[in-house]
């Protein structure tokens, strides 16, 4: 597997709305049941308040497809029941849930510290080129409307899944179609995790094709079980619309170089 730290790839002016997306999915994060669990197994307790929160606030293919909210909801209790001890459910749920809604604030939760460090460590390396590309509010909404379609796109191939939804990995998948795209030729420092973190300079149609590879290979059910957690058809959804989205733009992916000073030796002639 490559791991990618830094690319080689200057930008014109300061990536802000990336910095603040990360910004603001790490705080959703430390707000969310999710963050209190480290390594290891969590109590029931904290299951069961993590199943009711993410039952609220995740987004879930059944409810997506049929644009209601599931009958039954955690409530975030323990109880006692005939078959033991579990999570107390409540019909109606105690809650009022939008599912068109909840794609968005799914792109903002994630399923712990690794979930959301990796999908964060992607946004850095390459969402302050494509924000520099395409402007911030056109980037905000491209990113949006990748998490969006990438999101709907998976709940159609599983249309009966109740399953929640939770991460910005097909909005990010979008951002490096895109990259892709605009940047095939720029160099990215990697680490190969299969060599002892070995670190090399590779061209990013490597590192992205690969990693795009590897989602659809995954998505196919090669290597992986069905009950892996990891929604790999999103990834590859999201990677293809956020490519498809900038094509048009791949032949003026070049920043434009800083203005020359109106004084001094390099002012123009």
């Amino acid at each position: 597997m490559v791991l990618p730290v830094h690319d080689v790839n200057p930008t014109r002016r300061t990536p802000v709305l990336t910095y603040l997306l990360i910004a603001v999915n790490v705080v959703v994060f430390l707000l969310s049941p999710a963050a209190t669990h480290l390594v290891g197994s969590i109590g029931l307790r904290d299951e069961c308040r993590q199943v009711a929160f993410f039952d609220e606030y995740a987004a879930i293919p059944d409810e997506l497809l049929h644009n209601r909210q599931e009958p039954v909801g955690a409530t975030g209790e323990v109880g006692v029941a005939p078959g033991g001890v579990g999570c107390v459910l409540q019909r109606p749920p105690p809650y009022n849930k939008t599912p068109f809604l909840s794609v968005l604030t799914a792109m903002f939760l994630h399923g712990g510290w690794l979930h959301l460090l990796g999908n964060m460590l992607f946004l850095y390396v390459f969402g302050n080129n494509v924000e520099d590309r395409l402007g911030r509010l056109k980037y905000l909404l491209f990113y949006l409307f990748c998490g969006y379609v990438a999101t709907y796109g998976f709940a159609l191939l599983r249309p009966d899944s109740t399953q929640p939804l939770v991460g910005a990995s097909g909005a990010i998948a979008g951002v490096l179609g895109a990259y892709l795209v605009l940047y095939p030729r720029a160099k990215v420092w990697s680490l190969l995790t299969f060599l002892f973190f070995l670190p090399v300079r590779l061209p990013a149609w490597l590192v992205l094709g690969g990693w795009f590879l590897l989602q659809y290979v995954y998505a196919r059910g090669a290597g992986v079980s069905g009950a892996s957690g990891v929604a790999y058809w999103a990834h590859v959804i999201g990677f293809v619309v956020g490519a498809l989205l900038v094509w048009r733009l791949r032949g003026t992916a070049t920043p434009r170089r800083p203005a020359r000073p109106l004084w001094g030796p390099y002012a123009p002639r």
